[in-house]
């Protein structure tokens, strides 16, 4: 996803969106291990999307503290 995607969502769906990232990574990182992973360069695309949203939440945060 782009980060203007993120932009759209609450700082609620955000969190819900990093934790089924972080999910999914851990899940590859599983496949890995047992040699079972089709697409590793699907692991630095999820690590990708998990900095874009934890990015887009400290914006987030930083316009709410204003």
């Amino acid at each position: 996803m782009k980060p203007d995607e993120f932009r759209n969502l609450t700082v609620d769906e955000l969190k819900a969106k990093e934790a089924d990232f972080r999910k999914e990574l851990f899940n590859l990182r599983f496949q890995q291990a047992t040699g079972e992973i089709e697409n590793p360069k699907r692991m630095l695309a999820v690590r990708k999307d998990i900095a874009r949203v934890l990015t887009v939440v400290q914006e987030k945060e930083r316009e709410g503290g204003k």
